[in-house]
C-alpha cells in the first residue's frame, strides 16, 4: 500500500493544479491561456512546480502589479471623518450641549 503513495500524492498535486488553473484569472496565468496551462500542469511535478512559480511570482516588467487590497481604517479619509464626528458629539454629550456643531460645513 506504501508503494503507491507516490504516485497518489503525484496525482493529487496534478488535480489541484489544474483546479487552481481553471479557478484563476488572466493575470495570474501571464496571457497563456488556459488549456495550454492544463496540458502544462499534466506534466508529472513539473508542470505543477512551473503553474505555482509562474502564477505566484512577482510581475514581470511591463504587467500589472498585484491588486490591491483593502485599505486600512485608519488610511481610510471617510471612517477617519466619520470617527471624529463620532468623537465631536460624545464630547457635546458629555458637556450637556444641545447644538449640533458636527454638521459638516
Amino acid at each position: 500500500m506504501l508503494r503507491y503513495l507516490p504516485f497518489v500524492l503525484v496525482v493529487a498535486f496534478a488535480v489541484w493544479c489544474a483546479f487552481d488553473v481553471m479557478g484563476s484569472d488572466e493575470h495570474r496565468r501571464r496571457g497563456v491561456p488556459t488549456p495550454v496551462w492544463l496540458l502544462i500542469v499534466l506534466v508529472p511535478v513539473l508542470g505543477g512546480v512551473l503553474w505555482l512559480v509562474m502564477s505566484r511570482g512577482a510581475p514581470s516588467a511591463g504587467q500589472r502589479g498585484p491588486a490591491r487590497g483593502p485599505v486600512a481604517p485608519d488610511d481610510d479619509p471617510e471612517f477617519l471623518r466619520r470617527l471624529d464626528l463620532e468623537r465631536r458629539r460624545r464630547e457635546q454629550q458629555a458637556r450637556g450641549d444641545d447644538t449640533d456643531d458636527t454638521a459638516p460645513a
